[in-house]
């Protein structure tokens, strides 16, 4: 079964969320929703983009759609909504990826138009939140719920493959992050006004900032509640972070046992989702990866056999957008 999605938001998320599908044999994108851009210039943006490439296909506008190669996708303009025509335009599942409605309330408005599902594209206060890899086992039936964000998506699958084999006492968690949409590249009043921080140039600096993605692990492994926490460093990259994790394991595991019990993962149960690399690598290395977490094994350090530092990577883009598009198969296919 071909799972369409509708896309609410054609943001940087929204625009790789359709990438990722039009790549997906099994998936596929009917209809777009921003009132924010006219279609010539959304077909523009999707085409051209500085950090994944040029789309390989044609892209071109027709009768109110953009075309790309023979998918002709619905582009729409509504500010609420209960007003977009998802059902006529036979989408199953909405990828919400503006930002703004995400919580259950506002979110599930897109069922009033005919929507089957909705994946919020970020953390969600009252949404049930699932990880690929990780938790969609738990998945019954919601009609709305969150893909989660990008770093829990990293760092969930690393934390559960450490917890099962070692045990998790206690962690922190740092992500050195790439720059992203909310930033600003010059000096200015930070978006919300609260995070003074966050109003600083994206270009000039290395800006601490604060992460729920941690305390989220818990959400979608409850063994590991109150366990975790962590903060973020936001840095002047266009792409690709890096999840710092620093545990306190329960049972002793020397660094080769740590790396060893990774690795299995990585083949087995986890592959596509998990990766591992002995290789020296850097950031640039991980553009355009999909999958959700990347351990480097040479970079990870220990105290001791109860003391680590694990070091994993991600696209924080395209890993993610590539694990939406799963959960949106794995859900339909389950409903």
């Amino acid at each position: 079964m071909v799972v369409a999605l509708g896309i609410n938001g054609f943001g940087r998320i929204g625009r790789l969320v359709m990438r990722a599908a039009l790549d997906n044999p099994n998936s596929t994108v009917l209809a777009i929703n921003d009132p924010f851009l006219n279609l010539e210039y959304a077909a523009y943006q999707f085409k051209h983009d500085s950090v994944h490439g040029i789309y390989p296909q044609e892209v071109t506008v027709e009768d109110g759609c953009m075309v790309i190669g023979d998918v002709k996708v619905k582009f729409f303009s509504e500010r609420n909504p209960e007003d977009i025509p998802w059902g006529q335009a036979g989408v199953d599942t909405v990828c919400e990826s503006t930002g703004v409605f995400t919580v259950i309330d506002k979110a599930s408005a897109h069922l009033k138009g005919g929507a089957k599902r909705v994946i919020i594209s970020a953390p969600s206060k009252d949404a049930p939140m699932f990880v690929m890899g990780v938790n969609e086992e738990k998945y019954a039936g919601e009609t709305v719920f969150s893909n989660a964000s990008c770093t829990t998506n990293c760092l969930a699958p690393l934390a559960k493959v450490i917890h099962e084999e070692f045990g998790i006492a206690e962690g922190l968690m740092t992500t050195i992050h790439a720059t992203t949409a909310t930033q600003l590249t010059v000096d200015g009043p930070a978006k919300g006004g609260k995070d003074w921080r966050g109003g600083r140039s994206a270009l000039a600096n290395m800006i601490p900032a604060s992460t729920g993605a941690a305390k989220a692990v818990g959400k979608v492994l409850p063994e590991l509640n109150g366990k975790l926490t962590g903060m973020s460093v936001r840095v002047p990259t266009p792409d690709v972070s890096m999840v710092d994790l620093t545990v306190r394991t329960e049972k002793p595991a020397t660094s080769e046992e740590m790396n060893a019990a990774l690795k299995k993962a990585s083949e087995g149960k986890l592959k596509g989702i998990l990766g591992y690399t002995e290789l020296p690598v850097v950031s640039q290395d991980f553009v355009h990866d999909a999958r959700s977490s990347i351990v480097d094994a040479t970079a990870g350090i220990c105290l001791n056999d109860n003391f680590h530092k694990v070091i994993s990577w991600y696209d924080n883009e395209w890993g993610y957008s590539n694990r939406l598009v799963d959960l949106a198969l794995y859900t339909a296919n389950k409903a």
